[in-house]
């Protein structure tokens, strides 16, 4: 797979943009959806959490932009799996009538995922300015490492989704389900410094939750996990995506008798 991929690098790319385009095609405003349907989400999380229960006076001044940088990366990863998911049946022509690699179309709809992930942070700079809050190099630099391991994980857990719900429908509500759990499994809506300090360890051993809350204290705090800690979490990430593909490999083999 790996030494194919420049072979199909522009296979993914026009995949990944027909994506993109058809997802916004005959709507009143078009690509501005990348923009707003985030954004009014985030807008109500934040009056609920910020106004109502006032987490702004626990320990966090800039909590505004910890929701919003956790949140539309929270975003990244549900709409990627979800897209990550069912490539394979929304493609089901593409795999049962032309001889390409299948992998290819679980990369395209996530690589489309990080399109729009990348377009949302356009609105993180807006309130980064709005607010007169200047991140650190470093925090920039481990920000956009974060993105590079949120997308691995993201395309892991889509080729382990993608076999399994062509032929088992149901996939996609249990992940729905699952989904909902890690949103507030992770310091999201809430920050971290609420929990008890014996609970940390516990929740920053999922890859997510360890990315969204190291992601957003590098920005804003100038915080950063240890080294050692982030050197596991790559391997971890990095493992679990070889693991994915040896499993898409045999569970993909036969996936055209169920599309």
């Amino acid at each position: 797979m790996l030494s194919s991929l420049f072979t199909y690098k522009e296979l993914i790319i026009r995949l990944a943009k027909t994506d993109f385009l058809l997802r916004y095609q005959n709507s009143w405003l078009g690509y501005i959806w990348a923009l707003l349907k985030p954004l009014l989400f985030f807008l109500v999380l934040n009056f609920v959490f910020s106004s109502i229960f006032n987490f702004k006076n626990m320990g966090t001044p800039f909590y505004t932009l910890e929701l919003l940088t956790a949140f539309l990366m929270f975003n990244f990863f549900a709409e990627g799996t979800s897209s990550g998911m069912s490539a394979l049946l929304s493609k089901g022509q593409l795999v049962t009538k032309i001889a390409l690699p299948r992998w290819t179309l679980v990369v395209s709809s996530t690589l489309h995922s990080l399109l729009v992930f990348i377009t949302n942070l356009v609105v993180v700079v807006g309130f980064f300015i709005y607010y007169g809050k200047m991140p650190s190099v470093g925090g920039i630099i481990f920000f956009l490492g974060s993105i590079i391991l949120l997308y691995i994980f993201i395309l892991a857990c889509s080729f382990i989704l993608a076999p399994l719900f062509v032929r088992f429908r149901d996939v996609s509500m249990i992940w729905e389900v699952l989904v909902s759990i890690l949103m507030y499994a992770s310091p999201i809506v809430y920050p971290l410094v609420m929990l008890p300090e014996y609970l940390h360890r516990w929740l920053l051993v999922s890859p997510l939750a360890f990315i969204i809350h190291f992601s957003k204290q590098g920005l804003i705090s100038d915080l950063f996990a240890q080294t050692h800690h982030v050197i596991i979490m790559v391997l971890a990430c990095i493992g679990f995506l070889v693991l994915s593909i040896l499993l898409f490999k045999k569970t993909s083999r036969r996936i055209a008798e169920y599309i």
